[in-house]
């Protein structure tokens, strides 16, 4: 059996680590400090079990987890949590494998136990619950990340979405409605091809070819369609 542990905090790993020889002497333990370095070492080790924390600088472990769904066959998952009444309660409710930090044996035994493969519907629960704070891609330069609260706003292409910040843009794999369903209270849609993050809109404006949202540090001036203009018009006076 081989455990991979993912957590950003040294001693959470090491506690785990220590718990999981003394549970499974016979087992191979590795170890990753964020979900870059485990998106990069799963492919190699092909880990049985991965405990998981999920809230994480850079790429969280929803975010890891979400990327293993395209594996063929995909490690079983165990999410860590610190306490929260609400991430607790989510976990509960979506029926997943999971342990609260400070982690105990018998708790980490009972997980293990329970431990399985999370499919994309757990994932989105979960993901709507926590609330994610960055959005992630895969590319040619491995994962990279962008926060969301840098974002200014979503465009759709032929193929991909492309989230817009100043000075950066990424290509996410994610549709405009997965995104607009998981950030409708902070993004609005205005078109049928883009999305605008209501806290960086700066105003909007009518121009010969219609209306267009002025959004702070960024050129990009997302055109609003007829369809879409009183709803837009009411969610910048209500806010």
């Amino acid at each position: 059996m081989k455990f991979l542990v993912v957590d950003d905090e040294v001693l959470a790993r090491q506690r785990l680590l220590r718990l999981l020889s003394k549970l499974h002497p016979d087992g191979k333990c590795l170890e990753a400090e964020g979900g870059e370095q485990a998106l990069a070492l799963i492919p190699r080790e092909q880990p049985d079990v991965i405990l998981l924390d999920i809230r994480m600088p850079g790429i969280d472990g929803i975010a890891v987890a979400e990327q293993l769904e395209d594996f063929e066959q995909p490690p079983a998952i165990v999410f860590c949590t610190a306490y929260d009444e609400y991430a607790l309660e989510a976990l509960q409710h979506e029926a997943v494998a999971y342990l609260l930090k400070p982690v105990r044996e018998a708790d980490l035994q009972k997980a293990l136990a329970s431990a399985g493969r999370v499919n994309r519907v757990q994932l989105a629960k979960l993901r709507e619950d926590e609330g994610r704070t960055q959005v992630s891609s895969q590319g040619q330069r491995g994962v990279e990340t962008l926060p969301v609260a840098d974002i200014r706003c979503f465009t759709a292409g032929q193929k991909y979405v492309t989230a817009h910040a100043p000075q950066r843009e990424l290509l996410l794999p994610d549709t405009l409605k997965d995104l607009e369903e998981e950030f409708g209270q902070r993004f609005l849609r205005v078109h049928r091809n883009a999305l605008v993050a209501l806290a960086h809109v700066v105003r909007l404006t009518r121009e010969a070819g219609g209306w267009v949202v002025e959004l702070a540090d960024s050129d990009l001036r997302p055109a609003v369609s007829r369809r879409h203009l009183a709803e837009v018009k009411e969610a910048l006076t209500r806010r």
